[in-house]
């Protein structure tokens, strides 16, 4: 009747199954299987684990970087030829900004516990 249980990843692990196909699109997109399987290991362990691992918090920081593009300037990534490929007026673009932003905001939600490990990734 009632759900004594808390779960502060409750919003998180929605999201990530809300938008698993358009966070796995964008990791394709932006950063190749590396980012693929990246998301696929965040949802595995979203799914499984109770709390935030060391390698979920990992795994999280790596997202969010495909995901504002912070490789794209290094020639040498991937990312950087990913991303040239996509055209900036395309709606894909619209839509990956506004998965980053999403994604940012529920990493930003989670429970101060866990907090200070998304603060770099967030700024």
């Amino acid at each position: 009747m009632f759900d004594l249980i808390h779960d502060p990843l409750k919003d998180l692990r929605e999201f990530f199954h809300d938008q698993s196909e358009a966070l796995q699109n964008a990791a394709v997109l932006l950063g190749g299987q590396p980012a693929l399987r990246c998301v696929h290991a965040l949802m595995d362990d979203l799914a499984t684990q109770p709390s935030i691992t060391r390698r979920m918090k990992s795994n999280f920081v790596r997202q969010q970087a495909v995901l504002t593009l912070d490789e794209v300037h290094d020639m040498d990534r991937i990312e950087a030829a990913l991303f040239a490929a996509i055209d900036p007026a395309s709606p894909i673009a619209e839509e990956i900004c506004l998965l980053s932003d999403q994604l940012g905001e529920q990493l930003q939600a989670i429970p101060s516990g866990a907090q200070e490990a998304f603060s770099a990734v967030t700024m």
